[in-house]
């Protein structure tokens, strides 16, 4: 009897979607929200948007940088 059968496969394809289900849910409970009373999102929220932001302005800044110093002859 082989370990790849119907079965087996309805199974972890019935636990994959459960475990996709509890990712979902606990990642969007993570994620902070907007602030109910003032109708903007609250200070973290914004801080990791400012922080992803310019993380993201220095990459590229620095990969335009290495893509345009000279390449030195060895």
């Amino acid at each position: 009897m082989s370990i790849v059968n119907r079965r087996n496969a309805l199974l972890g394809w019935t636990v994959w979607q459960f475990a996709k289900t509890m990712a979902r849910r606990k990642a969007k409970q993570a994620v902070p929200g907007v602030d109910t009373e003032k109708k903007r999102p609250n200070k973290p929220a914004m801080a990791a948007a400012l922080l992803g932001v310019g993380a993201a302005v220095m990459f590229w800044r620095k990969r335009a940088a290495s893509d345009d110093a000279p390449e030195t002859p060895v």
